[in-house]
């Protein structure tokens, strides 16, 4: 049985390190009986605070005390997600980039299954969503799950340990909207019955549910006045000084640096495009035509196979050659390079994250996109580092352009990742879920930003997102694959 009084409880909690320490010593009490979420802009704190909530932070003045259970007197378990750790399950971070696109290593890959020996699944008040969550998945190697799969598997496991406390950042991210609801309406449920507590790490108010009771608004390392949900979401002058006001105004975009080659009619066209791994069948006779200026939004749920067929047109999947593909007017397998096809491309996703945990400038990140290698960091000529410059200023973040990439926070690492994908002003901007962790107002910012590059002449968009509230208004096609084979296409949104 839980204390009373509260569950976890913050007292004028200062860290060690002085890159962790908010304005003010940090007081929380974590009540129970009630959920929270924490919620603010890029770099505020956010994932820090709950770092401190958690007891993961080495403190120079405070406590942090945990309640227990009063019969063994042991303290209460608390689980914590952070999705920004998902590629590292088993440690198999390395594995999964190098390897997920080549069936023929995939056995070196572990089980998924092997992540749950000796976990219970079943028999706990939330044993039906992990059975139908981690079921279908326990058979399959880690380097072939999607992101969204990952995701599930991360949250399954931590619920398999069945905490009293749970602590999650950015729980919705990667997962389509089904598996949203399903998450969020679980998580709501078990909640009501008094097992579980949640404290929701967001980047986003949208993203907070209904069954959350409290809000902790987070600005400038500084904890402002706690405040119920329901006044928290009516309250526009608190959403303005924590994201700012809605502006839409277009954006103003740098210079072109020069064009990136020869013109082309077609910039993606496939014909029966199949992908298998072993028995698995990813891809089954897949067309699709992207014309040069073509705005195209491409959608389906986890494990439908839309990074596969990104990897194809980023010339990632060696699986290409054995397809009928054109990119550029120009076959795959006639000779042309991967650098080739790079070089024309400008490419952000969920996965590039964990390419690039290096202790570099942000600004190096963002100008390695001239380079095409992910984690490669070339020397920038003055011209190329200039225009870098320009782009983290258009999209809000000259201001960690020097900064360690390693000591911003995940929102803003995402933030200069998609930076990245425009500083070479390529002909065709694949985006993957583009706009992962970043708060409201960097997500509108962004929007503006996508919206005014792709109008531009000949400019050619792929834009992939589980929130159609993302898609930019440019778009005006949409291709949609199915789970786990079978594609249609409509030719207007």
């Amino acid at each position: 049985m839980c204390n009373p009084d509260f569950v976890v409880k913050v007292s004028s909690a200062v860290p060690v390190a002085p890159q962790y320490r908010f304005s003010n010593p940090v007081d929380w009490t974590v009540v129970k009986g009630l959920n929270w979420a924490v919620t603010g802009p890029n770099g505020a704190g956010k994932s820090v605070l709950a770092d401190i909530l958690l007891g993961r932070l080495a403190l120079r003045q405070g406590v942090v005390e945990r309640s227990a259970d009063g019969l063994s007197g042991e303290m209460l378990p608390v689980g914590y997600i952070s999705f920004r750790d998902i590629y590292s399950l088993a440690d198999c971070r390395e594995m999964y980039y190098q390897q997920r696109w080549n069936s023929s290593d995939e056995e070196l890959s572990p089980l998924a299954g092997e992540l749950f020996n000796g976990i219970r699944c079943e028999g706990d008040i939330w044993g039906p969503y992990l059975k139908e969550t981690v079921t279908p998945l326990l058979s399959r190697r880690l380097t072939s799950l999607s992101s969204g799969e990952l995701r599930k598997l991360l949250v399954a496991r931590v619920l398999a340990s069945s905490p009293c406390l749970l602590v999650m950042d950015n729980p919705f991210i990667g997962l389509d909207a089904v598996s949203r609801e399903q998450l969020s309406d679980m998580l709501g449920c078990i909640s009501s019955t008094g097992a579980l507590q949640c404290v929701l790490v967001v980047s986003d108010p949208a993203d907070i549910p209904s069954w959350v009771d409290m809000v902790m608004p987070v600005k400038d390392m500084s904890c402002l006045s706690p405040v119920s949900r329901t006044d928290f979401m009516a309250d526009e002058r608190l959403h303005a000084e924590l994201f700012g006001r809605p502006d839409e105004k277009s954006a103003d975009l740098p210079g072109s640096l020069g064009q990136n080659g020869k013109d082309f009619d077609m910039a993606v066209k496939m014909n029966g495009v199949t992908v298998k791994y072993g028995s698995r069948t990813i891809l089954d006779g897949v067309d699709w035509r992207v014309r040069r200026g073509e705005k195209w939004a491409l959608s389906g749920g986890n494990g439908s196979g839309k990074s596969t067929l990104l990897s194809l047109i980023c010339g990632d999947n060696p699986q290409a050659y054995a397809n009928d593909i054109t990119l550029f007017d120009c076959p795959r397998g006639s000779g042309e390079s991967i650098w080739d096809i790079k070089r024309r491309i400008g490419y952000v996703s969920p996965e590039m994250h964990t390419y690039y945990m290096e202790d570099i400038p942000c600004m190096d990140v963002a100008a390695s996109g001239f380079f095409d290698s992910i984690g490669l960091f070339r020397k920038c000529n003055g011209e190329q580092r200039a225009a870098a410059r320009k782009w983290m200023d258009v999209f809000g973040a000259g201001d960690i352009a020097e900064r360690s990439f390693l000591k911003v926070s995940y929102g803003q690492q995402r933030l200069v990742l998609l930076v990245r994908a425009f500083v070479k002003n390529p002909d065709l901007l694949i985006l993957d879920e583009p706009f992962h962790g970043l708060d409201a107002g960097k997500k509108a910012l962004a929007g503006r930003i996508v919206e005014a590059y792709a109008r531009q002449k000949d400019k050619t968009l792929i834009f992939v997102s589980h929130y159609d509230s993302e898609i930019p208004p440019c778009v005006d096609k949409r291709k949609v694959l199915s789970k786990p084979s079978g594609v249609r296409t409509s030719a207007a949104l």
